[in-house]
């Protein structure tokens, strides 16, 4: 059977029949799945620039769940209740599917199955302290320091869904540096002030185009 694209797969993961997807609907399409795909959409309306108002705490609060349960060791990912009836709508999800596209058609030539072993219960347990460490970044309130967590487990999810072991180490190796920024940005913002957050801020948006 050929492969199926991630960009193919994420459009039909996301494809609704009517104003909206439930997570409970999300969750059972992922089926086996489960953990890989989940990480990668639910991290995806942080990890790319598109208008997210509304979805990171819930989702966060999602990732959060999903880190506790690889940690534990569970095969299947499963939500509270209340949780599962999180929404995501038509047309944010289209807006999922073309900002990750992009990403998708330049990753998707280098992405392949190796190091399998790396996706089994093990691994993901090593892999699930990694993706809390992120989730818990990316719900802190300093401005401009959401994106880099949540697209580390965007790729940590990419590597688990292609059975890519060697790109989810990869992603891996990226968050531990993530972990060290950010509490060096922590140890400046108790030791000089939140001044600092806004000086790094305005940085940032200097750098960019």
């Amino acid at each position: 059977m050929e492969h199926r694209k991630l960009s193919d797969e994420l459009g039909a993961l996301l494809q609704t029949d009517g104003d909206a997807l439930t997570v409970e609907q999300l969750v059972d399409r992922v089926g086996d799945r489960g953990f890989g795909l989940l990480l990668l959409v639910l991290s995806l309306p942080s990890a790319l620039p598109v208008p997210a108002a509304g979805y990171s705490i819930p989702f966060g609060l999602l990732l959060l769940v999903l880190s506790v349960q690889m940690l534990i060791g569970k095969s299947h990912p499963v939500f509270p209740a209340r949780l599962k009836r999180v929404r995501i709508s038509s047309g944010f999800a289209e807006k999922l599917i073309k900002g990750a596209a992009w990403i998708f058609k330049r990753l998707e030539w280098v992405i392949r199955p190796r190091m399998r072993w790396v996706g089994l219960r093990g691994g993901r347990m090593l892999m699930g302290f990694l993706v809390l460490a992120m989730a818990i970044l990316m719900m802190i309130p300093i401005p401009m320091t959401n994106t880099f967590p949540a697209f580390v487990i965007f790729l940590i999810g990419i590597g688990l869904t292609e059975d890519d072991g060697l790109f989810a180490i990869g992603a891996c190796v990226v968050g531990i540096l993530a972990v060290l920024l950010y509490a060096a940005l922590i140890w400046a913002i108790i030791v000089h002030g939140p001044e600092v957050a806004t000086t790094i801020k305005d940085s940032i948006k200097s750098m960019l185009p």
